[in-house]
C-alpha cells in the first residue's frame, strides 16, 4: 500500500511538473507571437483602432462626492433646497458655456485676416475662455510599459490643448530601464515644446528614471513622504561561471566585437569587461545629469547625483521639488476656478493567451518593484 502511494505521489508529481511547463511554454509562445504581431504592423500606427481616450471631468465628480454626503447628512427639507440650487447651477453653466462659444467664435472670426494670417489676440490669451487643467497619470515599472500609454494620452491632449491649459502629471515611479525611461522623458518634453505649462505631482516616489521624467516639468510638486532624487546608474547581473565549472559544464559564447558582451550570465568576465561596463554607466550617468540640470539648472546637480533620495522639507531645498502638496489638494484647489479633466487611455480587451502572458510579466515587475519600493524605504525611519 505504502508502495502504491509513494508511486502515485510520484506520478501526480510528474503530471504537474509537465502540466506547468506546457502552460509555460504556451504562455512564452503567446508573448512571442503578440510582440511579433506588434512588429509587423499590429501595433499603434497599423491603422487599427486599438482603444480609446477617456474623459472623466474632476469637477463633476468632486461635485457629486459633495452631493453624496449631503444627502446622507442633511433632512429632505435640505435636499430639495440643495436640488433647486443644483438646477440653477446648471442653468448658469450652461449659458455660461453658450456665452463662451460665442466669444471663441467671434475671437476666430476677428483673428483671421483676408489671407488667413492671424491678427489680435489668440484663444489663449482671452479672459473669455476658461483654463482647462489635462490631468494624465504615470504608474512606472521597471521597463517602464506605461508609455505607450502615456504617448497616446499627450497625442490626444496636444490635439486640443492650447497655451492658457496645463497639463498636469501624476507621476509614481521608482525608475527602470534606461530606454524606457528616456522615451517617457521625451514624450513630456513634446508638451514643454508646445509652451503648455507642465505640472508633475509625486505622491510617493519619482527615483532615477522616474526623477528623470519628472526633472521636464515647469513645476514640480510632491507630498511631504514622497521620495525625490536617485540621479545614479546602477547595472547588476549574476554569474554562475563557477558553478558550472564545478560541474564539469562548458558555455560557449561566440561575438564578432570586441565588446559585443562585457559581463555575461554563464562565461567568465574579465577585469577588461568590468572596466568597460563601467565605463559605459559612467557615461549614460554623465547624460543624466546634464539631462537633469538642462530642465532644472538651479539644481546643484553634483551635490544631487550621488543616487541618493530625499524626501519632504530636504528635497524642497535642495531644488529637487517646488512645493509640498499632494495630487489631491492641487487639483481641488485647481478645480476651483478651471475645469479639470482626468485623461486616460483604454486598450482594446487582448486575447486569453496575451493576457496571461501579460500577467505573468507583470507579476514579475511587481515582485521586483516591491522590493525596490522596500529598499527605499528602508533609508528613512
Amino acid at each position: 500500500m505504502n508502495h502504491f502511494l509513494s508511486a502515485y505521489g510520484l506520478f501526480l508529481l510528474q503530471a504537474l511538473t509537465v502540466l506547468v511547463v506546457v502552460v509555460l511554454a504556451a504562455l512564452a509562445v503567446a508573448a512571442i507571437a503578440s510582440r511579433a504581431r506588434k512588429g509587423s504592423g499590429g501595433g499603434a500606427d497599423s491603422g487599427k483602432a486599438e482603444g480609446r481616450i477617456e474623459i472623466v471631468r474632476y469637477n463633476k465628480r468632486l461635485e457629486a462626492l459633495g452631493e453624496s454626503l449631503s444627502q446622507a447628512l442633511d433632512d429632505p427639507a435640505a435636499r430639495r433646497v440643495a436640488a433647486k440650487e443644483k438646477r440653477a447651477r446648471e442653468k448658469k453653466e450652461a449659458k455660461a458655456s453658450a456665452k463662451v462659444a460665442k466669444a471663441e467664435a467671434k475671437l476666430a472670426r476677428r483673428r483671421l485676416g483676408k489671407d488667413g494670417v492671424a491678427a489680435g489676440k489668440g484663444a489663449e490669451e482671452t479672459e473669455d475662455v476658461p483654463r482647462r487643467v489635462f490631468v494624465l497619470d504615470f504608474d512606472g515599472d521597471l521597463r517602464a510599459s506605461a508609455v505607450g500609454k502615456l504617448r497616446r494620452e499627450i497625442t490626444a491632449v496636444l490635439t486640443g490643448a492650447t497655451k492658457a491649459d496645463e497639463v498636469v502629471i501624476r507621476l509614481d515611479s521608482g525608475g527602470g530601464e534606461v530606454t524606457g525611461y528616456g522615451l517617457a522623458a521625451s514624450q513630456l518634453d513634446r508638451i514643454r515644446r508646445r509652451r503648455i505649462p507642465l505640472t508633475v505631482c509625486v505622491d510617493k516616489v519619482a527615483a532615477s528614471g522616474g526623477y528623470m521624467m519628472a526633472c521636464v516639468a515647469d513645476r514640480l510638486f510632491a507630498a511631504p513622504f514622497a521620495v525625490l532624487g536617485s540621479i545614479g546608474v546602477v547595472a547588476q547581473i549574476p554569474n554562475f561561471h563557477r558553478l558550472l565549472k564545478e560541474n564539469n559544464i562548458d558555455v560557449e559564447i561566440l561575438t564578432a566585437g570586441k565588446y559585443k558582451r562585457t559581463l555575461t550570465l554563464f562565461g567568465e568576465n574579465t577585469d577588461e569587461g568590468r572596466a568597460k561596463l563601467l565605463k559605459d554607466i559612467e557615461r549614460i550617468h554623465a547624460q543624466f545629469k546634464e539631462y537633469v540640470s538642462e530642465h532644472r539648472p538651479a539644481l546643484d546637480i553634483e551635490q544631487v547625483s550621488t543616487g541618493e533620495v530625499w524626501s519632504g522639507q530636504d528635497a524642497l531645498d535642495l531644488g529637487l521639488s517646488d512645493r509640498i502638496v499632494t495630487s489631491d489638494d492641487y487639483l481641488v484647489e485647481a478645480a476651483e476656478e478651471r475645469e479639470v479633466l482626468l485623461i486616460g487611455y483604454k486598450a482594446k480587451k487582448k486575447g486569453l493567451l496575451a493576457r496571461l502572458a501579460g500577467s505573468v510579466e507583470e507579476s514579475i515587475d511587481r515582485f521586483a518593484m516591491r522590493w525596490l519600493d522596500r529598499l527605499l524605504r528602508s533609508r528613512f525611519p
